[in-house]
């Protein structure tokens, strides 16, 4: 620990297995969710699995970054692999963040049409409009997220490298900036898309006697997900993360908000973990899979 100052030394000891362990169970469960995808559901391409197929695509191409991090925090974070990788690697968590968030928020809406307006989801919603959708969430996350190319990179400390998410202080009130419209537009906004869809689903079926209980129990699963994601994932980052910077742009230290911050930035990478879940209240082969039910049950 001597390359590194004492408030490092927390998640030194706490990131890199949260790490390993977030990328063995999300390489397993991405993987074996796009394998189902390929095998099981390529005759039954609904709007639901196109979204998920993307999510899942994301989570895998994130997922082999991780070692990169394991590396970089087991070394006492000492970043060695260069300039280029530590902007690639910032703005490909910036993409899985930010992915993950929209297309949750897509599933989500997607669930609100199919339920509140069954006729019109099955005469003119197919999964071509899913793949448009899909495009223009790839192409807005890429392009809000490449300011990340400008302000990301490697800060030499004394003998040893950090790769950090602003490593020029007169970008510094700019970077904070960037970071205030990424929670706005990338987090809160599509929080409130997503719940607003799920209470008009619960409206919808407490009103409606004629859902299916499986469809109840999809819903159920896919609003107890989301929640557990933005409670754990997506809220807790982006509210330490801009605390953590406003104490930056005083000139404060703050071992607990720091600190803080950094678990959050484990537990953001937790979501991709949770995905396969997700999935098992959008198409049937994984729910079978793991659960040894169909959507005939």
């Amino acid at each position: 620990m001597s390359n590194s100052s004492d408030i490092y030394k927390f998640q030194i000891l706490l990131l890199p297995p949260m790490y390993g362990i977030e990328m063995c169970v999300a390489l397993v469960g991405n993987v074996f969710a796009l394998w189902l995808l390929a095998t099981k559901e390529r005759r039954n391409w609904h709007t639901g699995v196109v979204f998920s197929c993307n999510l899942a695509i994301c989570d895998v191409l994130y997922v082999l970054t991780l070692p990169m991090l394991i590396v970089y925090y087991a070394k006492n974070k000492n970043w060695t692999f260069g300039d280029a990788a530590c902007k690639i690697e910032r703005f490909l968590f910036n993409c899985n963040l930010y992915v993950s968030i929209f297309f949750i928020m897509c599933i989500s809406v997607n669930r609100y049409v199919a339920i509140v307006y069954p006729f019109f989801t099955r005469s003119y919603v197919r999964p071509k409009h899913a793949k448009i959708a899909s495009m223009l969430t790839w192409s807005i996350v890429i392009i809000a997220s490449s300011p990340v190319f400008k302000f990301a990179g490697i800060e030499l400390k004394k003998n040893y490298t950090l790769c950090v998410s602003c490593h020029d202080e007169n970008l510094q009130n700019s970077h904070f900036k960037y970071k205030l419209f990424l929670m706005v537009v990338g987090c809160m906004i599509p929080l409130v898309v997503t719940f607003g869809s799920y209470l008009g689903v619960i409206w919808t079926i407490l009103k409606n006697k004629n859902i299916t209980t499986l469809e109840k129990r999809k819903v159920a699963l896919l609003v107890a997900l989301v929640c557990i994601l933005y409670a754990t994932s997506f809220v807790p980052y982006h509210v330490l993360q801009m605390y953590y910077e406003y104490l930056k742009s005083v000139k404060r230290t703050n071992h607990w908000a720091y600190n803080s911050y950094q678990v959050s930035k484990g537990l953001t990478t937790l979501n991709m973990c949770l995905h396969p879940l997700l999935y098992m209240a959008v198409f049937d082969s994984i729910r079978t899979a793991c659960c040894g039910r169909s959507s005939d049950d």
